[in-house]
């Protein structure tokens, strides 16, 4: 239904049709495809779209941007871009797409609104705030994007966003069109929060009383999962898949150093296994108490099994922590690329920190970007195990981060200077000049060692996820 007595095939011709990339299959590294095909592209996402409603605000004949502007050529602009954009919002369903034009038919909305993860408003003419405000009392998260010349009432977003009913709006004010899926990233975390499922591979519950309260908040849920099941996943694992994944990993590698064939095949079968438990539990995320209640109790560390799920827009987490994995899909589903846990030391004299840790992940860039060389190493402090020594981007800037309580997030934001490859701490470093002040971080330094860091600046994303969310935003350094 159009609204406002406007023709909804004018509007909305040359939309773009669905796209089918979340059933898409996986490459490793360039090699040969993977044998199995995958059903996502990143976490959240393996039982259903986000949901968005794309709501057009304009004003046939308004003075702003120009009493000439055809209203329908303007939607037909922006539908056109988001059909080139399909690819990135392959994970989202525009189940409203209408163009309102008067209050009155933005309050016929509202009752569709309220079932939406979020609402992106595009502003396209001056006079339409009480349009605003009708689609805002949906009670829903919305983004407003507004191109330059949309018209004036830019000059009150501010004050409206300061106002209760304007406590869920945060708009994108921009030239550039291809922000336009920006705007959908806070939608997407939430989204992908309430329908994540992790796994854990643990005797233990882990972190009760946290992922209570992250399930009544966000609707994320823990599988616990024992040592048995895990093997009969693993066992399940023809040996010619785990020869040919073992294949894959040799010849991605820059070098092999510590560990020998008959380990990487044991971890390459390992790392079969954990993407059939998660698909036996339609989740998106894997941990596995790996030092803890697990330590050797399977045939091989899960190391290289959590690389290939995060290449895969997926996710592995070291150590059955669970508050890590929380920290990893909220930011892997704003960025789309994986979380790199790690174990920080300081380094104040560059006003640095390093950033630690033997799981590396060579495919930080997302799985549709570049692969960064890696070698096939042993876990340092083990002297054991197969793992991905990564060599990270210098110059990279990055986001740190970790959703300490369900309510407070702590970050900072930096720059890889240096990957250092010296036999100390873990075997994947990054020193990361921090854009704070490094006395300030490790004096400010609370709970826990842990942090999750993404390729990325994603300061701004995180603002409007704690917006949306009720979450105080607490910046470490």
């Amino acid at each position: 239904m159009i609204t406002g007595g406007m023709d909804r095939r004018q509007f909305l011709k040359g939309a773009a049709a669905g796209c089918a990339m979340c059933m898409g299959g996986w490459r490793l590294f360039g090699a040969e495809a993977a044998p199995a095909p995958l059903r996502i592209v990143s976490p959240g996402c393996r039982r259903s779209k986000v949901k968005v409603a794309k709501v057009y605000l304009g004003r046939p004949g308004a003075h702003w941007p120009t009493p000439a502007m055809d209203l329908n050529a303007e939607v037909k602009r922006y539908e056109d871009e988001f059909a080139r954009m399909g690819k990135q919002l392959a994970d989202v369903d525009f189940f409203i797409n209408e163009v309102v034009t008067s209050p009155e038919a933005a309050k016929k909305l509202v009752d569709q609104l309220k079932t939406a993860d979020g609402i992106l408003v595009i502003h396209l003419s001056m006079g339409v705030t009480a349009d605003l405000r009708a689609v805002l009392a949906a009670g829903r998260p919305t983004m407003l994007f507004a191109a330059p010349y949309s018209g004036h009432e830019w000059t009150n977003f501010g004050k409206i966003m300061k106002e209760k009913d304007g406590a869920l709006l945060d708009c994108v004010l921009s030239s550039d069109l291809d922000e336009l899926p920006i705007a959908v990233r806070p939608f997407r975390a939430i989204h992908h929060l309430r329908e994540a499922r992790i796994v854990n591979v643990s005797t233990r519950d882990g972190a009760p009383e946290y992922m209570k309260a992250i399930k009544e908040k966000y609707g994320t849920e823990v599988v616990r999962v024992g040592r048995e099941q895990m093997l009969e996943a693993y066992n399940a694992i023809p040996d010619a898949e785990a020869e040919a994944e073992t294949n894959r990993w040799i010849k991605g590698a820059e070098k092999i150093v510590e560990p020998n064939r008959e380990e990487i095949f044991k971890s390459c079968k390992q790392a079969l296994a954990s993407q059939r438990l998660l698909d036996q539990h339609d989740a998106s995320m894997i941990t596995i108490d790996c030092y803890g209640s697990m330590w050797r109790q399977l045939p091989a560390y899960p190391c290289i099994g959590h690389a290939r799920l995060n290449g895969m827009g997926l996710g592995g987490m070291c150590e059955s922590d669970l508050r890590s994995c929380v920290t990893q899909i909220l930011l892997q589903s704003i960025s789309g690329k994986p979380g790199f846990v790690n174990d920080p030391t300081m380094d104040v004299s560059r006003n640095a920190i390093v950033l630690a840790h033997c799981m590396g992940t060579p495919k930080m860039d997302g799985p549709d970007g570049e692969t960064s060389p890696y070698k096939l190493r042993t876990i340092m402090e083990r002297q054991e195990g197969c793992v991905c020594q990564v060599r990270m981007k210098l110059g990279q800037k990055v986001t740190t981060a970790e959703l300490l309580e369900p309510n407070k997030l702590l970050y900072f934001t930096g720059y890889i200077i240096d990957t250092p490859d010296i036999p100390r701490g873990c075997r994947t470093k990054i020193t990361v000049r921090v854009d704070g002040d490094a006395e300030k971080l490790w004096r400010n330094w609370t709970d826990g060692l842990h942090r999750v860091t993404c390729y990325g600046d994603l300061k701004r994303d995180l603002q409007r996820f704690c917006r949306f969310t009720s979450v105080e935003m607490i910046d470490e350094a």
